[in-house]
């Protein structure tokens, strides 16, 4: 089969790779219909995150082809959604609705790698999640996004406590800080205050349900933000970056007592104890547990009720990875959706 692999840093290749079997009897063979490039790929491709000959491609949906003698929740024939970390859905971490600190997780990018044609997905039934039935061409991407960014920007809101009444704020406008901006709408926010300084991003955001721009930065931003919210900040602030100045941005801008959800992938950054110590606020993130949020957002989706697909801006064939992992470097495109 064909797959992607970065060798090194800006050194994107598809190439064969051998086809998965099954090796446990846990495990599901799934043909990928479609997958993509996530915002986090860029680091590696930076230089920013180590990578030596790496699997490329967490995000996936597609059509079980086989699976292990234990897997009972899904069959061959069934279109599927995956997490992008494995899961076994049944340990006490788990059910305490945490599958991305699973007692059995694994992370797909790197090991199993869904830029390809087919993936081994380890603990099908605590990673998969079967569709209603066949879904229409054009609820893939939809479908697609659900995989890793809609249910990391819910799994934001959700930890940023985005609900009525409440002022939200996102710091980052790639594709998870728009799909948390979608998120907080549907959560019922009564505000929803996007960061950024991208024309189409920031048409997309209000697509979704942002209701105020902030082009500002920094402590620019901050104090914009409090200008917005009489002087107190925002209750529910989402951190979809990863970076020093993104991360103080959104502490600062929360207000005393309020929530800060951080799901950026953060490199380097440095939180001063005082300076959180004094902010007051609730904290809570890191990688999402997709898997607790994807039957409910399956419906959403089947049922038309969202359409988190059209944050993908460029489509392009596998064999096209390379072009798409440039475009979304040089912030040309939002997020690349790869055809299979």
């Amino acid at each position: 089969m064909r797959g992607v692999v970065m060798h090194n840093a800006g050194d994107v290749r598809v190439e064969d790779r051998e086809d998965p079997k099954i090796v446990e009897p846990t495990d599901a063979i799934v043909k990928l219909t479609a997958s993509c490039i996530c915002g986090s790929d860029l680091w590696p491709y930076r230089g920013i995150e180590p990578v030596d000959h790496t699997l490329m491609g967490h995000e996936y949906v597609g059509v079980v082809e086989e699976v292990g003698d234990a897997v009972e929740t899904v069959q061959p024939g069934d279109f599927v959604v995956g997490s992008f970390v494995i899961s076994d859905n049944t340990c006490e971490i788990c059910e305490s609705g945490f599958q991305s600190k699973c007692v059995h997780a694994e992370f797909v990018h790197g090991g199993i790698g869904t830029q390809a044609e087919k993936a081994r997905i380890p603990l099908a039934d605590g990673t998969l999640v079967a569709t209603p039935g066949q879904p229409d061409p054009e609820l893939i991407p939809a479908l697609l996004a659900a995989s890793d960014v809609l249910g990391t920007g819910w799994f934001a809101a959700v930890a940023a406590e985005a609900g009525p009444g409440k002022t939200v704020a996102v710091v980052g406008d790639g594709a998870v800080g728009l799909m948390a901006v979608l998120a907080a709408k549907q959560l019922g926010a009564e505000r929803i205050i996007a960061m950024s300084r991208h024309p189409e991003r920031q048409k997309l955001a209000r697509y979704y349900g942002a209701t105020d721009i902030v082009e500002e930065r920094g402590d620019e931003g901050v104090a914009k933000i409090k200008e917005l919210t009489g002087g107190l900040g925002a209750h529910s602030v989402i951190e979809a970056v990863g970076t020093q100045e993104s991360f103080m941005q959104a502490v600062g801008a929360t207000r005393g007592g309020g929530h800060l959800g951080y799901v950026g992938v953060n490199h380097g950054v440095q939180i001063p104890g005082i300076q959180l110590f004094f902010a007051g606020i609730h904290t809570l993130g890191g990688p999402a547990p997709v898997r607790r949020f994807l039957p409910e957002l399956i419906r959403l989706i089947w049922d038309r009720e969202i359409d988190p697909g059209k944050v993908f801006d460029l489509t392009l064939p596998l064999e096209q990875a390379p072009e798409g992992y440039k475009a979304m470097a040089e912030r040309r495109a939002t997020k690349v959706l790869l055809t299979l």
